[in-house]
Protein backbone atom coordinates (compact mmCIF):
# COMPACT_ATOMS: atom_id res chain seq x y z
CA UNK A 1 0.00 0.00 0.00
CA UNK A 2 2.87 2.34 0.83
CA UNK A 3 4.38 1.78 -2.62
CA UNK A 4 1.07 2.63 -4.32
CA UNK A 5 0.73 5.89 -2.39
CA UNK A 6 4.35 6.80 -3.10
CA UNK A 7 3.90 6.14 -6.81
CA UNK A 8 0.73 8.25 -6.77
CA UNK A 9 2.67 11.11 -5.21
CA UNK A 10 5.47 10.73 -7.76
CA UNK A 11 2.99 10.82 -10.65
CA UNK A 12 1.30 13.89 -9.16
CA UNK A 13 4.73 15.54 -8.91
CA UNK A 14 5.49 14.58 -12.53
CA UNK A 15 2.19 16.12 -13.62
CA UNK A 16 3.06 19.27 -11.68
CA UNK A 17 6.42 19.46 -13.46
CA UNK A 18 4.73 18.98 -16.81
CA UNK A 19 2.21 21.72 -16.06
CA UNK A 20 5.00 24.09 -15.07
CA UNK A 21 7.33 23.49 -18.01
CA UNK A 22 5.14 22.41 -20.93
CA UNK A 23 3.31 25.27 -22.61
CA UNK A 24 -0.25 24.29 -23.43
CA UNK A 25 -0.75 21.96 -20.46
CA UNK A 26 -2.66 23.41 -17.48
CA UNK A 27 -3.79 21.95 -14.20
CA UNK A 28 -5.70 24.47 -12.12
CA UNK A 29 -6.04 23.07 -8.59
CA UNK A 30 -3.78 21.05 -6.32
CA UNK A 31 -6.44 18.40 -5.82
CA UNK A 32 -6.60 17.92 -9.59
CA UNK A 33 -2.96 16.76 -9.59
CA UNK A 34 -3.82 13.87 -7.31
CA UNK A 35 -7.05 13.03 -9.13
CA UNK A 36 -5.22 13.13 -12.46
CA UNK A 37 -2.43 10.91 -11.09
CA UNK A 38 -4.94 8.33 -9.81
CA UNK A 39 -6.96 8.44 -13.03
CA UNK A 40 -3.81 8.20 -15.16
CA UNK A 41 -2.79 5.07 -13.25
CA UNK A 42 -6.25 3.57 -13.78
CA UNK A 43 -6.30 4.47 -17.49
CA UNK A 44 -2.78 3.08 -17.96
CA UNK A 45 -3.84 -0.15 -16.26
CA UNK A 46 -7.12 -0.66 -18.15
CA UNK A 47 -7.25 1.25 -21.45
CA UNK A 48 -3.58 1.40 -22.47
CA UNK A 49 -3.03 -2.39 -22.76
CA UNK A 50 -6.05 -2.67 -25.06
CA UNK A 51 -4.76 0.15 -27.27
CA UNK A 52 -1.26 -1.31 -27.33
CA UNK A 53 -2.69 -4.64 -28.47
CA UNK A 54 -4.95 -3.11 -31.12
CA UNK A 55 -2.22 -0.88 -32.54
CA UNK A 56 0.55 -3.47 -32.50
CA UNK A 57 1.08 -3.36 -36.30
CA UNK A 58 1.61 0.43 -36.18
CA UNK A 59 3.94 0.04 -33.23
CA UNK A 60 5.91 -2.59 -35.09
CA UNK A 61 6.13 -0.48 -38.27
CA UNK A 62 7.33 2.57 -36.34
CA UNK A 63 9.77 0.53 -34.23
CA UNK A 64 7.92 1.41 -31.03
CA UNK A 65 7.55 5.14 -31.61
CA UNK A 66 3.77 4.80 -31.86
CA UNK A 67 3.79 4.06 -28.11
CA UNK A 68 4.57 7.76 -27.61
CA UNK A 69 1.31 8.57 -29.39
CA UNK A 70 -0.55 6.12 -27.14
CA UNK A 71 0.99 7.73 -24.03
CA UNK A 72 -0.08 11.17 -25.27
CA UNK A 73 -3.57 9.82 -25.94
CA UNK A 74 -3.80 8.46 -22.38
CA UNK A 75 -2.83 11.86 -20.97
CA UNK A 76 -5.37 13.50 -23.28
CA UNK A 77 -8.06 11.07 -22.13
CA UNK A 78 -7.38 11.94 -18.50
CA UNK A 79 -7.49 15.66 -19.35
CA UNK A 80 -10.84 15.22 -21.08
CA UNK A 81 -12.29 13.48 -18.03
CA UNK A 82 -11.17 16.04 -15.42
CA UNK A 83 -12.57 19.54 -15.13
CA UNK A 84 -9.42 21.43 -14.09
CA UNK A 85 -6.99 19.70 -16.48
CA UNK A 86 -6.58 21.08 -20.01
CA UNK A 87 -4.25 20.25 -22.88
CA UNK A 88 -4.07 22.60 -25.88
CA UNK A 89 -3.28 19.99 -28.53
CA UNK A 90 -1.24 16.98 -29.53
CA UNK A 91 2.24 18.51 -29.10
CA UNK A 92 1.70 19.53 -25.44
CA UNK A 93 0.17 16.11 -24.76
CA UNK A 94 3.18 14.40 -26.32
CA UNK A 95 5.77 16.49 -24.45
CA UNK A 96 3.75 16.26 -21.22
CA UNK A 97 3.53 12.48 -21.50
CA UNK A 98 7.29 12.33 -22.05
CA UNK A 99 7.89 14.40 -18.89
CA UNK A 100 5.52 12.24 -16.85
CA UNK A 101 7.02 9.03 -18.24
CA UNK A 102 10.63 10.01 -17.56
CA UNK A 103 10.00 11.30 -14.03
CA UNK A 104 7.72 8.39 -13.08
CA UNK A 105 10.01 5.82 -14.66
CA UNK A 106 13.06 7.13 -12.82
CA UNK A 107 11.21 7.20 -9.51
CA UNK A 108 9.67 3.76 -10.01
CA UNK A 109 13.12 2.38 -10.76
CA UNK A 110 14.18 3.57 -7.30
CA UNK A 111 11.02 2.52 -5.44
CA UNK A 112 10.64 -1.15 -4.63
CA UNK A 113 7.37 -3.06 -4.42
CA UNK A 114 7.00 -2.35 -0.70
CA UNK A 115 7.46 1.41 -1.08
CA UNK A 116 11.07 1.65 0.06
CA UNK A 117 13.90 3.19 -1.89
CA UNK A 118 15.40 -0.22 -2.67
CA UNK A 119 18.00 0.88 -5.20
CA UNK A 120 19.42 3.52 -2.85
CA UNK A 121 19.40 1.21 0.19
CA UNK A 122 21.24 -1.55 -1.70
CA UNK A 123 24.02 0.79 -2.72
CA UNK A 124 24.60 2.16 0.76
Amino acid sequence: MRGLVLRLLVTAFALWLASRFVPGLWIERTSTFFLAAALLGLVNAVVRPVLVFLTFPFTLLTLGLFLLVINAAMLGLVASLLEGFRIAGFAPALVGSLVVSVVSGAANWLIGPDGRLDRVERRL
